[in-house]
């Protein structure tokens, strides 16, 4: 208790405080809160709201390094394109054709056990495109137009030999389940850039992708970072819009009663990702009913815009409608965005490489270059890193004499935006395009040179899993130099 009318005791043993002190101390407690707001609003801290509600785990996050990306279209083109037929041409395999491979070139383990097959030609046309002069193939006469503004890296590898292995490792950095996707790393590492749309969107064409969900999960990150898959046809969104009998503020009010349930059963299940995830999808669904239709709704673009893209062919309309979905989505600041052409292994050609890849080509070739010529007439190449690529490339050596295996030690992919300096080819294969020999770039330092685009170091993006800091990397990785330098 306080002595607070003994005279001969000081003013502090009575319980007093000095003037000056009490407002020493309030100040330091006023700099404090000032302190939690700022970092809260830089991404540093977590956002707790007022009412209770959990941490918002897609709070928007500082990057560690200046971004040159604010989003990536990943252009996934799923069973394997050969680079042989499209970027990456081989004078000496033409003259090698129909003989076996020279043992200098040693013996791969192959898919298929082809490795003893004789080599075989490209029946392709290369020729120098744009200023660089670099060489593309001619089922590629569009996206051959843009070539200054590629970085074509030609010296990929990977480490999975057949399709769900290496769909999966381009995806998560692993042929092993389990491991969160790069477009879940970025929306843990930098939070969302909108309220209204899902940070990571996948879309595909027409069969399910190899592997299926778990390319674009969370692994063992909450689930709230998963992709959010958009279907085909004119509704990619089921269930968007209440019924016509239900408006808008009873649709709220019943939103804003099921998150208080589910936060109430939530309070003692902290570590529950899954409902957390659950609960943000809810209320995200409810933002959604506002900004998405019109987002995805492709008719109000111009009739010009929609041939650009090849809205005008059969052979080009999905893929190309999904182009166009994406640079709708980029205007709204969606952060990650994945399509992918030929789901279900459509560029895995083991027989007929003609008529598989004249097919597939056609089908992406003009999409993709209506949406570079549409990203940078309106200002948005320049911050948005457009990848291509699959997740593996094609052998030397026929298959049932008109196919390739499959090729994980050499392929190629390329990369646009974002500031990258185009017109350059990266690194090199052998000379019948079988390994990669010259500035290799394995799957980690890909992802590695994506993250910095966007502001992440890949060493620095961790989450303690299992008493271990896991990266998107895993344990190698280095950044390109020449694509992000």
């Amino acid at each position: 208790m306080c002595d607070c009318q003994n005279k001969d005791l000081s003013p502090t043993e009575r319980g007093l405080i000095h003037r000056r002190d009490f407002l020493t101390q309030a100040s330091a407690g006023l700099g404090a809160i000032a302190l939690t707001a700022m970092l809260a609003e830089d991404g540093l801290l977590p956002t707790v709201f007022a009412d209770g509600a959990p941490p918002d785990p897609l709070a928007p996050k500082a990057p560690h390094l200046p971004p040159r990306a604010k989003s990536v279209i990943w252009l996934f083109m799923e069973g394997g394109p050969s680079h042989l037929d499209t970027f990456d041409p081989k004078p000496l395999l033409q003259d090698l054709a129909g003989k076996p491979m020279p043992e200098s070139f040693g013996r791969p383990i192959t898919a298929m056990g082809t490795a003893s097959n004789a080599l075989m030609p490209t029946r392709r046309t290369f020729k120098p495109s744009g200023q660089s002069g670099i060489m593309v193939s001619d089922w590629l006469p569009h996206i051959a137009e843009h070539v200054d503004e590629l970085a074509v890296i030609r010296s990929c590898w990977c480490d999975g030999l057949n399709h769900v292995g290496s769909v999966r490792q381009m995806n998560t950095g692993s042929i092993l389940a389990g491991r969160p996707s790069m477009g879940a790393w970025v929306t843990y590492g930098l939070g969302t850039s909108n309220r209204s749309l899902p940070t990571f969107v996948v879309l595909t064409d027409e069969k399910e992708v190899v592997g299926g969900p778990p390319n674009w999960g969370s692994g063992f990150l909450p689930a709230a970072y998963q992709g959010t898959l958009f279907l085909n046809g004119p509704t990619p969104i089921f269930h968007l819009r209440p019924p016509e009998t239900v408006g808008e503020e009873q649709q709220k009010a019943k939103i804003d009663f099921l998150t208080r349930l589910n936060r109430r059963f939530s309070a003692s299940r902290p570590d529950d990702t899954e409902l957390l995830a659950r609960m943000g999808s809810y209320e995200l669904a409810y933002r959604m009913q506002s900004s998405a239709p019109e987002a995805v709704d492709l008719a109000k673009e111009s009739e010009a815009t929609k041939q650009l893209y090849g809205l005008d062919s059969p052979a080009t309309a999905k893929f190309g409608a999904n182009c166009l979905m994406a640079r709708r989505l980029v205007e709204r600041n969606v952060r990650f965005i994945q399509l992918y052409s030929g789901s279900g292994s459509g560029w895995d050609a083991h027989s007929d490489i003609e008529g598989n890849h004249g097919k597939m080509c056609a089908s992406v070739d003009k999409p993709i270059a209506g949406l570079l010529t549409d990203l940078k007439a309106r200002g948005l190449l320049e911050t948005t890193l457009v990848v291509w690529g699959g997740e593996f490339g094609r052998t030397p050596f026929g298959e049932k004499g008109t196919g390739r295996d499959h090729n994980p030690w050499g392929f190629s992919m390329f990369m646009a935006g974002a500031g990258i300096k185009g017109g350059q080819v990266v690194g090199e294969t052998d000379e019948i395009g079988l390994r990669a020999v010259k500035r290799k770039a394995h799957i980690h330092d890909i992802h590695a040179s994506i993250l910095q685009l966007l502001g992440l170091d890949h060493k620095e993006t961790t989450y303690l899993h299992n008493g271990r800091d896991e990266r998107p990397t895993i344990n190698g990785g280095v950044p390109i130099d020449e694509i992000v330098g």
